[in-house]
């Protein structure tokens, strides 16, 4: 199973992926080869989600939300500080090809009244390779974001995020700010885990502007 980092989607106009979209994931397994040979060369191990400084852990556990959603309550503590939010999954739509199995949907980040932040939006900066922390943050209820997602019943990300051996976790990608930001979302519902990983670290000054409204 490919490493979620190696997929290459974009964001999709009314929450149905353009074709370029599908194109492009039809090159998924080119585009792993490239990526692996791209990292081991250099050192790194080919699967992102398992470096330190490449992800950020929190703690999920299921809400009740509207029909056909998929709603969870993370939980972030570090250094005597905990970070509340919910991350929200609407209905997933089959991407057209059926033998990549993605599925495609919009969903939405949800603030918490009594969430205490302070910790986490140094640990995101660090791990997303955001230059800076953003500065005089307008706080939202809800961001929105579409996602996909590129595999299912995947390893631990201790292990490396691979179909064989099977395990409980899912990769979902997050595009934020209309497209132009994108982060990994890997879950285990089923283990209460979750964790933010590194897509691009171009993205991380945005991703982190935009997290720091709800997060």
């Amino acid at each position: 199973m490919a490493p979620a980092r190696s997929f290459e989607g974009r964001r999709f106009a009314k929450g149905v992926p353009p074709r370029r979209a599908i194109a492009l994931a039809g090159l998924l397994l080119c585009l792993v080869a490239c990526q692996q040979k791209t990292e081991k060369s250099s050192g790194r191990t080919a699967n992102p989600a398992i470096l330190a400084e490449g992800a950020v852990p929190f703690s999920i556990a299921a809400v009740s939300g509207l029909p056909g959603e998929r709603q969870w309550r993370a939980t972030y503590t570090a250094d005597g500080k905990t970070a509340h939010f919910q991350i929200v999954l609407g209905t997933e739509k089959p991407g057209s090809d059926k033998d990549l199995r993605v599925s495609f949907g919009k969903g939405r980040f949800v603030a918490e009244s009594g969430s205490d932040a302070s910790t986490l939006p140094r640990n995101l900066q660090k791990a997303l390779e955001a230059r800076s922390l953003p500065t005089h943050v307008q706080r939202v209820k809800e961001l929105p974001f579409e996602y996909v997602i590129i595999g299912g019943r995947l390893s631990s990300p201790a292990a490396g995020l691979n179909a064989e051996p099977a395990g409980n976790w899912e990769a979902i990608k997050i595009f934020l700010a209309k497209g132009e930001a994108e982060v990994f979302l890997n879950a285990s519902p089923v283990e209460g885990k979750a964790e933010f990983s590194i897509k691009d670290e171009e993205y991380g000054d945005m991703l982190l502007a935009e997290l720091a409204k709800v997060l």
